[in-house]
């Protein structure tokens, strides 16, 4: 969206996502914990739960990471060839942040996307099922 087609206090997708503000007023109230929504925006009321963003990140993103994860592991062992418990306490944590600010950040904006794209379950027309 340019800022033309922007609606009054709509944030734009990537800072929305990153800082988890609602999609609708801009507000910091989506998350309710690290990567758990919120049940609704304490400032404007917007239902969080009528949204569909499921599991579907966490999986893609967990092998994306772990494949990063392990190319510079790789790049750490060969190159300067450190003792293990270097390895576990640099990727450890580094992985899980990794997973987890990532996860925290495409759940954003899959919310954030389906409210503005006004996305929800198919359904079959009423009239030509009847039919």
């Amino acid at each position: 969206m340019n800022d033309t087609q922007q609606t009054k206090g709509q944030p734009d997708l990537f800072p929305a996502a990153l800082f988890g503000l609602c999609p609708r007023c801009g507000q910091k109230t989506m998350f309710a914990s690290v990567t758990r929504f919120a049940d609704r925006c304490r400032a404007c009321g917007l239902d969080y739960d009528r949204f569909n963003v499921g599991d579907g990140p966490a999986a893609f993103l967990t092998l994306i990471v772990g494949g990063v994860i392990l190319a510079l592991a790789l790049l750490v062992e060969l190159n300067l060839d450190p003792p293990l418990w270097v390895h576990i306490l640099l990727w450890v944590p580094l992985t899980v942040a990794s997973v987890v600010g990532a996860l925290r950040v495409s759940k954003a904006m899959l919310l954030i996307l389906e409210h503005r794209n006004q996305a929800g379950e198919g359904s079959i027309d009423r009239d030509e099922a009847d039919q």
